[in-house]
């Protein structure tokens, strides 16, 4: 199982800035101590080409991203300042879950150790995400003629607007989001499928709603690959997330993603998303955690179809 990295790549953030960039790294460490991986499953990968991010963003937002010259507004509402390793960094962030994807369909599943940045929209970035990593490779997989159906399944607590906006005039890209109600972004996009959680939903209400809305995806996107955003902000110890999962809820929830996918022989590119507990070693378990079940489930034989 290939997993790929950028956290070299650092984007250089201001003394306090609430995004966890040490995450990155950090997770790594741990995979790599954790004696499931060794140092050859780790990968460095491409940077994306201005051709894989212009099917999914405008050409005026990747040159305005290039050269500098976002508007303070736009830096604003993308929450980092801008830097020229802020621009690399994105780049080799979506050029991961592209490698991921081709990957995947070699070898069943494989994982960016970060990405999911799906707040970018085709003309603009937010909420911590310049390039839309899921859109870029979802498009790119289908120019590149490796397969015709993808499905997005987003578990992280906020809902991936961006990633339903780019692809909403393309039926073959299925998008499923699974999040709360009350979180960030406040004006949702309409993703394929939409289902929104009340504050507090806890391990049961989350597992539940989440088990009822899978045989829909597979049923109406027919997916030949799945990109699968793992977010770890629906932790009850996340600053910004509101369901009050446990480590335990999460655990189950990559179980039952990557468990169907590996049943129904659907290879999976799995991509971190956010994750943002007070407490760093928090999200660290709960990345590792996810990278650790597909591990177990993609290493041994599937289960027949059903």
């Amino acid at each position: 199982m290939k997993l790929f990295y950028a956290d070299h790549f650092v984007l250089p953030l201001p003394t306090g800035h609430r995004f966890p960039m040490e995450k990155y790294a950090r997770l790594r460490e741990r995979l790599l101590a954790g004696g499931v991986f060794t140092p050859g499953d780790f990968h460095v990968p491409d940077a994306a080409s201005d051709t894989e991010i212009l099917r999914a963003h405008d050409a005026g937002y990747l040159q305005r991203v290039i050269r500098g010259s976002l508007a303070p507004a736009e830096v604003r509402r993308i929450g980092f300042p801008w830097s020229e390793a802020m621009v690399e960094r994105s780049r080799r962030s979506a050029g991961a879950t592209l490698a991921a994807c081709r990957a995947a369909l070699a070898d069943g599943c494989a994982a960016n150790l970060a990405g999911g940045t799906h707040h970018a929209f085709r003309d603009r970035g937010e909420g911590f995400c310049v390039f839309n990593d899921a859109a870029i490779a979802a498009l790119a997989m289908r120019a590149e003629g490796r397969v015709a159906r993808i499905a997005i399944i987003d578990c992280d607590v906020h809902q991936g607007n961006g990633t339903a906006a780019i692809l909403a005039r393309q039926p073959e890209c299925f998008t499923f989001s699974l999040h709360g109600a009350r979180n960030f972004p406040f004006e949702k996009e309409t993703s394929d499928l939409d289902v929104e959680l009340p504050d507090d939903t806890g391990d049961t209400g989350y597992l539940d709603a989440l088990d009822a809305a899978l045989p829909t995806v597979f049923a109406r996107a027919a997916p030949q690959l799945v990109i699968y955003l793992a977010g770890a902000d629906p932790f009850a110890g996340d600053r910004l997330g509101r369901l009050k999962l446990s480590k335990a809820g999460l655990a189950a929830r990559d179980e039952l993603v990557l468990s169907e996918c590996r049943r129904r022989g659907l290879p999976v590119a799995i991509a971190m998303a956010g994750g943002y507990a007070r407490d760093i070693d928090d999200t660290v378990d709960i990345h590792a955690a996810t990278i650790s079940t597909a591990a177990r489930l993609f290493r041994q034989p599937a289960a027949a179809s059903l």
